[in-house]
């Protein structure tokens, strides 16, 4: 009963407060209060009197004039910040402003949705904790409003059902809209409003995917969760398709010709976009010049275009497990601007005079024109490499027939090997990291459903390409940033890893036998020493991911402060313009570099290397949100099957583990672990049983099975299996 009167007092002082917060000039007596909220019994009235005498004495009103109140310090107590939902309900608002975040309790977010950059009234007292406690008061924008959820029909209504971690509501559909659409459809959702009464949010009904569970629904529903775009606009279409398409005479005088020059690609079997390729030719005994030349996708997409500001808004192809969401048009990213074998492109490119050791002894940038001789997957190149012999295996082979290359391609190809690996050991001694993470990759049926897991690793051929576009990236910026006026540039930073997440990292690695030496001056050559000690090792990908969690997150700036992850201090991103929006910037930069044109505009460059930057990184999540789908698409028919497992993350709500056999990772609820209760050790990444003292601890090998696998929340649910219960 008192808890239920406290409640309702709550409530009232709650309808109280938000009434002088929206009308901060106004005087109201207790009746004008009491009328506003209409109230007309007694008792009721009564207690408005004592909660303005409260909020009176708490300097959140003031009286002025007797029996009169009005709201204290207008403005002084309201910030801005983004909301942060959290799985419990409640929320904190992230301000500049303040060094703390604030608390806002569920029935103070007001409608408020993830992400929405709100106007919070903070109360001037404090919780125990120290932290502020506020009450949003205004929405300025929403984060997005568009939502994906599931479509339940009513007899003359609908919902749609969107509730999640970091979701509270669901939608409000009118019968009107119902037209074409099917109860169960997974649907895409427009907020619409949401009326001071209603206790739900209107929604529009924009597309439905589908029904839910099936691939090409939940892959249409994380792109639209994400606002990543689906398909093109017709007119951004009809200009890609505009485009000439023809290499002309006169614009080839202009460029270094490197047509006669022996050039390659190397890719994915699966690729269709070449953004890279190279070129190799012998000067003199022990001099090389090696180019790196890269797709001319500024010659086509020019600024302020509709082509480029659609290339702008994506900032990057999103690539999902089973398709490959593009940021620039099919003609252009798989046709014109592809560097595929046996035809003439325009390229822009960073082409060195080395020699055996990997030293560079002259460089030089600028547009050229190219003619791929040969297109390799890396299985055809590792193989060459492997055996130091010119054929390709009909097992390996593109064609699936084996063939010979030229001598002269097997001396390119090796010649780059060699030097290659002289580039990445010098990358290594400086104090680059080395994170060779296993990447888990599904082989697809027709249906697009898995029917198997396989595993890739960067091997010599991969790691040739990749040493020889760091190369181009790290010099293409030094030209831009080592000169006394550093010149307007888009860098490619990545800062210091964060000391304690480093600390963390230690605790949990010595739980493995492992060392960390944070006390040394060289913290990336201990870090190495632990990535090299755990391969091939159980807990490898448990580590890795631990590690990379440390690291701060690469980013795209004009303010260059060096990427720590490579060792170079100065970086750029240069080698992949049609999947990435900021290496078409470094093209145009580079271009007005060469031919000594003042840039302007800084201010427009950076806005666009933090949307650029922002837009990566929702890019990253929904790419991860489709292999996590596809795993537990996977484990849906493996239900009761035991698997051996490293517990890979441990909550107060129970723990993660992640299979050895194929990485998908699971949840074994707290509830659901049996004979003793478990208290969550935070300190020691652990849950310990009461009674029994049984711990487990992140990075324990474990027995599990799989108990459900829910496609539509994603979520793969595992139980103990017997060896492991108490």
């Amino acid at each position: 009963m008192f808890k239920k009167k406290k409640k309702k007092k709550n409530s009232l002082e709650r309808k109280i407060t938000k009434h002088f917060r929206n009308n901060p000039e106004k005087e109201y007596n207790y009746k004008q209060v009491a009328a506003v909220l209409e109230i007309k019994d007694t008792k009721t009235r009564n207690e408005i009197i004592k909660i303005l005498n409260k909020l009176t004495s708490e300097k959140i009103l003031k009286s002025s004039t007797k029996g009169k109140y009005k709201l204290e310090q207008i403005g002084s107590q309201y910030y801005q910040g983004i909301l942060d939902v959290t799985s419990t309900g409640r929320g904190f608002v992230i301000c500049d402003q303040l060094e703390q975040d604030i608390l806002i309790p569920k029935n103070n977010i007001n409608r408020a949705f993830q992400g929405d950059l709100v106007e919070v009234y903070v109360y001037k007292r404090k919780q125990k904790s120290g932290a502020f406690e506020g009450e949003i008061v205004a929405i300025i924008e929403r984060n997005k409003t568009q939502f994906v959820g599931v479509l339940q029909i009513e007899k003359n209504y609908a919902f749609v059902l969107t509730r999640g971690p970091r979701m509270y509501t669901d939608f409000f559909i009118d019968k009107k809209q119902l037209e074409g659409y099917k109860n169960g459809d997974k649907v895409l959702v427009e907020y619409s409003d949401w009326p001071k009464r209603a206790e739900s949010p209107y929604g529009t009904l924009i597309e439905s995917f589908g029904p839910p569970g099936e691939t090409n629904t939940e892959m249409h529903a994380i792109l639209s969760d994400y606002g990543l775009p689906l398909h093109f606009p017709k007119e951004v279409e009809e200009a890609a398709d505009a485009i000439d398409q023809s290499i002309s005479l006169e614009e080839i005088k202009k460029r270094r010709d490197f047509r006669k020059t022996l050039t390659f690609t190397i890719d994915p079997k699966t690729a269709k976009d070449f953004d890279d390729a190279l070129s190799f030719k012998i000067l003199e005994e022990d001099k090389f010049e090696i180019g790196i030349h890269i797709a001319d996708v500024s010659h086509y997409v020019k600024p302020h275009s509709i082509l480029d500001e659609e290339a702008y808004e994506r900032a990057t192809s999103v690539y999902l497990v089973d398709r490959v969401v593009p940021m620039l048009p099919e003609v252009l990213s798989n046709g014109v601007c592809s560097l595929r074998p046996k035809e003439e492109k325009y390229t822009f490119s960073a082409v060195f005079t080395m020699n055996s050791k990997g030293e560079i002894l002259e460089e030089w940038f600028g547009k050229t024109v190219i003619y791929s001789d040969h297109r390799f997957a890396y299985e055809e190149a590792q193989e060459l490499i492997e055996t130091k012999e010119s054929t390709i295996s009909k097992e390996v082979s593109l064609t699936g027939e084996a063939y010979d290359v030229s001598s002269d391609i097997l001396t390119a190809v090796l010649k780059l090997d060699d030097i290659a690996k002289k580039l990445r050991a010098k990358r290594m001694k400086s104090g680059a990291l080395s994170f060779d993470r296993v990447e888990v990759n599904f082989i697809l049926k027709e249906d697009d459903t898995p029917e198997s897991v396989y595993f890739k690793t960067s091997k010599d051929a991969n790691k040739l390409v990749e040493e020889f576009m760091l190369l181009a990236n790290k010099q293409v910026a030094t030209f831009a940033g080592k000169r006394k006026n550093p010149l307007p540039f888009v860098y490619r930073i990545h800062d210091e890893p964060d000391v304690e997440k480093l600390t963390n990292l230690q605790t949990v690695v010595s739980n493995f036998g492992y060392n960390l030496n944070l006390q040394t001056k060289d913290v990336s050559k201990s870090l190495n020493n632990l990535l090299s000690d755990i391969q091939g090792k159980q807990e490898q990908n448990l580590i890795d991911t631990l590690t990379i969690r440390c690291m701060s997150k690469a980013e795209y700036n004009i303010d260059n402060i060096g990427h720590y992850g490579l060792a170079f201090n100065f970086y750029s991103h240069f080698t992949s313009p049609i999947r990435r929006y900021p290496d078409v910037m470094v093209h145009r930069l580079l271009e007005q570099h060469l031919a000594k044109e003042k840039v302007k505009n800084t201010e427009t460059i950076q806005a666009a290397c933090v949307h650029s930057s922002q837009r990566e990184m929702i890019a990253t999540k929904a790419e991860r949100d489709s292999i996590k789908f596809m795993q537990i698409k996977f484990m849906e028919d493996k239900v009761g099957k035991v698997f051996e497992g490293v517990i890979s993350g441990v909550t107060d709500r129970g723990i993660y583990v992640e299979l050895v056999d194929n990485k998908c990772e699971g949840m074994v609820r707290i509830k659901d672990i049996t004979g003793d209760f478990f208290n969550y050790d935070d300190s020691n990444h652990s849950l310990i049983g009461e009674r029994t003292k049984k711990k487990y601890q992140l990075g324990d090998s474990i027995e599990v099975s799989v108990l459900k696998a829910d496609l539509i929340k994603r979520h793969l649910d595992f139980k103990l299996s017997e060896s492991n219960i108490i």
